[in-house]
């Protein structure tokens, strides 16, 4: 069985035999899991927990890594009159996917421009790898603007970005990133953007002091780079923060998802939990920040335990600075028994189209359960 989810799963993205590794070692994991998450204790109502909370609704903001990159960037355009900033770590321009590129005839599966061009890793290296089309994404975005399916980008201009792009991550390599900043660049001033280019860090999370080598890209996909990213894209985007505290463990509450989304829709590929992280003066009523946090392909919980959502640096600062920190969560979905577009066995987030045309605007599913989380946080 998981001989053959690996075969399966290896189609989708790790082209050497460092990442395959990484490949067995999350499945593995997810199977280990599997067990202490069948008997985890009750997931709370997000309705309940936000009884207590007052959230400034003008001080929203998001980030995410890999494949969360993609999706915060979605968030952030969608939502661009409530999302004051993002901080994006190894991701690429909106809709990236969707561009049309000349060698896309190779690939009749639809994967060329998601595998090829916003990402390095089909394995078949011969076929072209073209940067992103930039003009592409700027259409796209005035297009679903004026069809009101997404915010006008004019909103963009007002926010706060911070970008991050490891030397050594061969999977979202510089030039995709080098993509995003000129997305970037077309709606938002320079001065409002901050592109950090670390030479030695491979793809994953980056911490101060937690995770695996900051050159290797392996599960849990966290790479100790003594550099605080939380804390970096946090202060870009809100601005000088105190220094960050010890997180309170019996602050950080595992939530019911399913309620915000159709669990018979297995294309939602929605974990049924997330988690949340009320800091001690927001659960005295004090008035604070709320960030959404998103993880990578193989990296939820069923993947890599509380390692993204307690281990990689948000809490601690969201502790001192009254910032509630939401941490959704997908799930793998492995479809049907073909190989297509049409998949997600990495329980990756949505940024290519296999939950339906409308994953990148505000009918998307996964953006639609989203929303409607932050809906119930701001009142």
């Amino acid at each position: 069985m998981v001989k053959a989810l690996l075969l399966y799963t290896s189609r989708f993205c790790f082209s050497d035999d460092a990442l395959m590794l990484s490949f067995a070692h999350g499945l593995l994991i997810s199977f280990t899991l599997f067990f202490a998450l069948a008997t985890a204790s009750q997931a709370e109502s997000l309705t309940n927990l936000s009884r207590q909370l007052t959230i400034d609704p003008s001080q929203t903001s998001v980030s995410g890594l890999s494949s969360g990159a993609y999706m915060a960037v979605q968030l952030q355009v969608i939502n661009s009159k409530s999302i004051m900033g993002a901080g994006i770590i190894a991701g690429g321009p909106y809709r990236c996917a969707a561009g049309k590129y000349k060698a896309a005839w190779f690939d009749p599966q639809g994967m060329y421009a998601m595998l090829n061009v916003c990402m390095h890793t089909n394995p078949v290296t011969w076929l072209p790898r073209p940067n992103p089309d930039v003009a592409f994404s700027i259409r796209e975005t005035e297009r679903l603007a004026a069809e009101q399916l997404i915010d006008p980008p004019s909103y963009l201009a007002a926010q706060k970005v911070w970008l991050f792009s490891g030397g050594k991550d061969s999977l979202i390599p510089r030039s995709v990133m080098d993509s995003l900043a000129s997305y970037y660049q077309h709606f938002i001033p320079n001065a409002n953007i901050r592109y950090v280019k670390n030479p030695n860090a491979s793809h994953g999370m980056i911490t101060e002091n937690y995770g695996g080598s900051c050159k290797l890209s392996l599960p849990p996909f966290i790479n100790d780079c003594d550099f605080d990213a939380a804390g970096a894209l946090l202060q870009q985007i809100y601005g000088k923060l105190k220094p960050k505290a010890t997180a309170q463990a019996d602050h950080l509450y595992t939530i019911d998802q399913q309620v915000f989304f159709d669990p018979a829709d297995e294309s939602s590929s929605l974990h049924q939990k997330a988690h949340l992280y009320i800091p001690t003066d927001c659960k005295n009523g004090r008035l604070c920040k709320l960030h959404i946090a998103l993880h990578g392909c193989l990296q939820s919980e069923d993947f890599v335990g509380d390692s993204f959502y307690a281990r990689t640096g948000y809490n601690e600062w969201a502790e001192s600075n009254n910032i509630v920190v939401l941490y959704p969560q997908a799930k793998a979905w492995l479809g049907g028994y073909s190989l297509n577009a049409e998949h997600n066995p990495q329980g990756c987030w949505d940024w290519w189209g296999y939950s339906g045309e409308h994953y990148a605007d505000k009918q998307g599913k996964q953006i639609r359960a989203i929303n409607t989380m932050l809906k119930v946080l701001i009142k």
